[in-house]
């Protein structure tokens, strides 16, 4: 346990101390609520499709929290061949508990990167469903949570096979994109071509945003259940693929 609270604790120490990073990585976010939802707001609304702003602002949360998650494995590869983390795993601790605290210390990393962009999002013009409960609140935290936990263990998973930088790029921009504009972040989920509803039922960040968007402005396409059920197993299954391929890295 001493291990896991060490990794976790490092990865919070390490992003609130780059002041630059935090502030960087909030550009794209900013950028996409701004210029979308104010370009796209009116074609939005001629179609009924009420406020994008409320639309979108769930979406980009998600987008914030997979950014920083995914390229949280980008540090690792660092990590591995020059940091700290090559020191840690050539002493006699479990590889599990390395790779379990360097995932909950990135996930709880993105859940607050997406809290970030939450607050933000008020300046747009977001606004919480007016019936909104205290309790959708904290569920809405989970849910940010659960993507970070899911999308950290995959770039983890992802990293723990590549040596380098170059690598861990290319597989992103084949993971991350098409991950993020198949989600529904941007686009509703209703009335779509039959391929494209199986594919954004295929992604697990459908789920994800689904979630926010229920918990945040009651307007889910699935069961808030289901989106929960999904994000967890999925967390597990690749927690465990995750694990597996960690103690597979040679130092």
């Amino acid at each position: 346990m001493s291990t896991i609270y060490i990794m976790w604790l490092r990865q919070i120490k390490r992003y609130l101390r780059s002041k630059s990073r935090i502030i960087g990585s909030l550009g794209q976010p900013i950028l996409y609520l701004f210029a979308l939802g104010y370009g796209l707001g009116q074609v939005f609304a001629s179609a009924g499709q009420g406020n994008y702003i409320q639309f979108l602002a769930p979406g980009i949360i998600a987008m914030s929290v997979l950014f920083t998650s995914m390229f949280n494995g980008v540090e690792m590869i660092w990590d591995r061949q020059f940091g700290f983390l090559k020191e840690t795993m050539v002493a006699p601790v479990s590889r599990f508990n390395i790779m379990f605290g360097r995932v909950l210390g990135g996930a709880t990393v993105a859940t607050m990167q997406g809290l970030l962009v939450f607050v933000l999002s008020f300046a747009a013009g977001f606004r919480l469903h007016i019936h909104h409960a205290f309790w959708l609140l904290l569920l809405g935290l989970v849910f940010t949570f659960l993507i970070a936990l899911l999308f950290t263990t995959l770039g983890t998973a992802i990293a723990s096979m590549l040596t380098d930088f170059q690598g861990f790029q290319l597989i992103m921009s084949f993971v991350v994109m098409p991950t993020y504009f198949l989600s529904g972040a941007i686009f509703p989920l209703t009335n779509l071509p039959k391929v494209m509803s199986i594919i954004t039922k295929i992604d697990p960040l459908t789920y994800g945003v689904d979630g926010l968007r229920g918990t945040l402005i009651a307007a889910n396409h699935f069961p808030l259940h289901l989106d929960v059920l999904i994000l967890v197993v999925l967390s597990l299954i690749l927690l465990a693929l995750g694990s597996y391929l960690f103690s597979l890295i040679e130092i």
